[in-house]
């Protein structure tokens, strides 16, 4: 695995476009977001995305998360309502994964039964650089251990999986805790899990 250390206000271009590389042709990577540290690869590689749930021991009917540069890219990827659209407008970047119906441009294998998806955009440069150089979303699901707990050392996640990613990105210990998650799928705002976020504005 090759292992880089970035600044997480302002990340090395060089190593960024050294990760866009291994996303383009199809690799896994682990990087910092606001909350967690993500497992990812490019929503678009449905090979990638296997590798993912068998590196993270999961069905392939759990539903990853994926990571948008943006609110404008979010409008590519799922139906945002005028509601969804000033409520993300306030929130994000930020702690958050929003629950929205998917557009057709997702691939099927990322939408739950109801047709939604979970979209993130963390307030984090390291994560919002691969995004845009990217040029499309990236899975977003946590560096986890053998007993689902999440790895927040850098050391330790390196240890673990260097023979599963192709790639890690570092920015430092991220000691926060997972996203919240809220629902805006339907007319009434549904908090799923309470997590770094603040959720009182839906309670």
């Amino acid at each position: 695995m090759e292992f880089y250390e970035l600044h997480p206000e302002t990340p090395q271009l060089r190593y960024i476009n050294k990760a866009v590389d291994v996303l383009k042709s199809g690799g896994v990577i682990i990087y910092p977001t606001d909350t967690i540290y993500g497992i990812g690869c490019d929503i678009f590689n449905l090979q990638a995305i296997e590798r993912i749930f068998t590196i993270k021991n999961e069905s392939t009917e759990k539903l990853f998360s994926f990571v948008c540069s943006d609110l404008k890219d979010i409008s590519k990827y799922a139906k945002v309502s005028d509601y969804a659209y000033r409520t993300m407008k306030h929130l994000l970047p930020g702690p958050y994964t929003f629950i929205l119906p998917a557009a057709k441009l997702v691939p099927k294998t990322l939408w739950s039964k109801r047709k939604t998806v979970g979209i993130r955009v963390p307030n984090h440069n390291v994560t919002l650089s691969l995004v845009k150089e990217l040029g499309n979303p990236i899975i977003s699901t946590s560096a986890t251990n053998r007993r689902g707990e999440i790895l927040v050392d850098p050391s330790e996640i390196r240890a673990i999986f260097n023979s599963q990613v192709d790639l890690m990105l570092s920015s430092g210990i991220i000691s926060q805790n997972p996203s919240s998650v809220i629902d805006l799928s339907d007319e009434a705002p549904e908090v799923i899990r309470e997590g770094a976020g603040d959720v009182s504005l839906f309670v």
